[in-house]
């Protein structure tokens, strides 16, 4: 009889989601031959409060939970009916009661954190809704999404979700793998989109707000990120990642004291943390203190033998030098870390710079090419795609184009704009600039590469960008140039007439930044191609440089930016000033009026002195410019030339056409 009655209880659950009417009717019946069944009468409960039968279902289930007090089933099923009848408290008081009696009943603190969330109690919601995404399970009907996603079948992933969407299912899940998608795919406005679905329909997910914070922290929005980590930071005050993030933050806002006092406490409170100390490390860093970086990155690896990233800190330190203990310990790690370790990335590149620095140069190219191989292993790039950008680039951007648009834009001057590939002089031209009494070095703003993926939309329409510039009015374009300068203002600390963006990638809109700014400077920092292209192999960067880790990939998105430059010059002669690394390197004060009068600026013998310069670099240049030029690394590339064939292949003339400066 019990396997009769179990076997019919189980069709009737099944029932209750999609089918409520369907699921009381045969709890009723279960009843009417078993007034005992607990399990029936929970089960009718809650069809009658899905069915909006709010009192009747109270009825049912006050008398089970009070002969029931230990059972945490009950609780819940009280705590829900208490909400559908709108006795917020009571309601509260049995969810509080279920998770107490069994702490990993994920839908008790779901309910909770939705009815702490209601009462305006925020940070206890959150903590409740971290300990339901804790526990939660996978929901089965994405289990096909969630594969696709883990074998990197992006399209499966994302049709499998929409289908979910579509009938109304598990939409917290479902937008929640397409924001990883969209992460993946590097879309941050398919990311963002998915996130504030996620907060919209669960706004105490933590793990969408934190997702949400590291991008805009990735696009420089500092002012929105913060809120939502002292948001986080109140439901869990003691989460490092949390902490760390919130520094970032305050760093790219250049709060520079305010990031300190919080690494310091964090030091204090956790002496023992590997990852608060690498924190601290760069940060010392970007204040141009090596030799406390150094201590900071050292105690690193104390902590943590293996602690790639460390060792990569400290081997792109100018100022260090590793000994032979320094790299039989690297080795090693090596030797012992699995081969599915994160750590190996960051280790494979710093005994490349090792081994470099003692002119063991095959041995250097071979960690380099293979932390690169690593490196370039974790995320999806399309080298072709640069190239038909440019393609279409091209073809919008004509003189008659830019002739038609003459009188449009921004009349100031105040943007200075430098572009070029990474490792290529721009930190260099900014500390210069900024060391101009009228100039305000700023850092690698986002700001127009925002405004570019906005306006190419999702990846599936972005070949509306740049063609869509042409259907945009002045009145448009002005209203885009207001935005940027108003988004650059937080940046502008002191206050004078002129700053410097340096996001070199901003060279890909260049016809956009003519249209918002026709008066202002912009700068390209060019390179020897060889040893610009070898200089960022050997370069573990931040995420967003996926063109930098496989020589042919790097050599031809070179030839995708000259080619690119070269129609700007072209189309807008004179427009863009190019300053070329080696010929500032062997004639800096000519090079640097030419580049001030290019700008409208009166020459200052500051600008010849901009390694005495205090303010902070937040590069991987930050060293380099606070001495005086120097020349050294100029041809450091020729010690590997004959590992750098396919660079040299994929850049063909540029390398035999480029300018000599002796």
């Amino acid at each position: 009889m019990s396997a009769t009655i179990d076997l019919e209880l189980m069709r009737a659950a099944m029932l209750l989601e999609t089918e409520p009417a369907a699921a009381a009717r045969h709890a009723g019946e279960i009843l009417a031959l078993h007034p005992g069944s607990d399990a029936a009468g929970l089960l009718l409960s809650a069809a009658c409060r899905r069915l909006g039968n709010s009192a009747g279902a109270l009825d049912v289930i006050e008398s089970l939970a009070l002969a029931h007090p230990g059972s945490a089933l009950m609780q819940l099923e009280l705590g829900c009916t208490y909400a559908a009848c709108g006795r917020a408290q009571e309601a509260i008081t049995a969810l509080e009661r279920a998770v107490a009696l069994d702490s990993g009943l994920a839908e008790a603190w779901r309910e909770l954190s939705a009815q702490r969330f209601a009462r305006g109690e925020a940070a206890s919601a959150d903590i409740a809704y971290t300990r339901y995404r804790r526990l939660a399970s996978d929901p089965p009907d994405l289990a096909d999404a969630y594969a696709a996603f883990d074998q990197n079948r992006l399209e499966a992933a994302e049709l499998s979700a929409h289908r979910r969407l579509r009938e109304g299912t598990n939409e917290v899940a479902a937008f929640t793998l397409l924001a990883a998608i969209a992460l993946r795919r590097g879309d941050d406005l398919g990311e963002e989109a998915s996130l504030n679905q996620v907060l919209l329909r669960a706004p105490c997910d933590g793990t969408a707000r934190e997702q949400l914070a590291r991008l805009m922290i990735r696009q420089g929005r500092t002012a929105e990120a913060l809120p939502l980590l002292e948001r986080l930071l109140a439901a869990e005050p003691d989460n490092g990642d949390f902490w760390m993030l919130k520094v970032g933050a305050l760093q790219i806002a250049e709060r520079h004291d305010e990031a300190q006092a919080i690494i310091t406490q964090l030091i204090s409170d956790h002496p023992d943390n590997a990852d608060f100390w690498l924190l601290a490390g760069n940060q010392q860093r970007y204040l141009g203190h090596p030799r406390e970086a150094i201590d900071c990155y050292q105690r690193a690896i104390e902590l943590r033998p293996e602690f790639g990233m460390a060792y990569w800190a400290l081997a792109n330190l100018e100022t260090f030098r590793p000994s032979s203990a320094h790299l039989e310990a690297m080795q090693r790690q090596l030797e012992r870390l699995p081969a599915a370790s994160p750590e190996i990335t960051g280790l494979e590149f710093a005994l490349g710079r090792a081994l470099e620095d003692r002119a063991e140069f095959a041995a250097a190219f071979e960690h380099y090419s293979l932390g690169n191989g690593r490196a370039r292993a974790s995320f999806n790039y399309d080298a072709k795609a640069t190239t038909a950008f440019v393609r279409r680039f091209k073809a919008t951007f004509t003189s008659d184009f830019f002739s038609a648009r003459g009188d449009w834009g921004h009349a100031g001057r105040d943007p200075i704009f430098i572009v070029g590939l990474p490792r290529s002089g721009s930190t260099l031209l900014e500390q210069i600039l900024a060391s101009h009494s009228g100039v305000e070095g700023t850092r690698e703003l986002a700001y127009v590469p925002i405004m570019a993926r906005q306006l190419a939309g999702a990846p599936e329409t972005a070949a509306r960008y740049p063609e869509n510039l042409a259907s945009l009015g002045k009145s448009d374009i002005e209203a885009l140039a207001a935005r940027y300068l108003a988004s650059a203002q937080t940046h502008r600390r002191h206050g004078r007439p002129r700053f410097v963006d340096k996001m070199h990638g901003n060279f890909v809109s260049i016809g956009l930044l003519h249209l918002m700014f026709p008066r202002a400077a912009i700068i390209d920092s060019r390179r020897h191609p060889m040893a610009s292209g070898f200089a960022c192999y050997k370069q573990l960067f931040n995420p967003g440089m996926n063109f930098a880790y496989d020589l042919g990939e790097l050599g031809l998105y070179y030839r995708d930016y000259a080619d690119l430059m070269d129609h700007v010059d072209a189309t807008l002669p004179g427009r863009v000033y190019r300053v070329h690394y080696e010929r500032l390197v062997a004639d800096t004060e000519s090079e640097v009026r030419r580049m001030l009068a290019y700008c409208q600026l009166p020459f200052e013998p500051e600008c010849l002195r901009f390694h005495e310069n205090q303010r902070v670099a937040q590069t991987i240049s930050s060293e380099q410019v606070r001495r005086p030029i120097y020349s050294e690394g100029l041809d450091q590339w020729r010690h590997f030339e004959t590992w750098l064939g396919p660079l040299r292949a994929a850049l063909g003339d540029l390398v035999d056409n480029y300018p000599r400066f002796e």
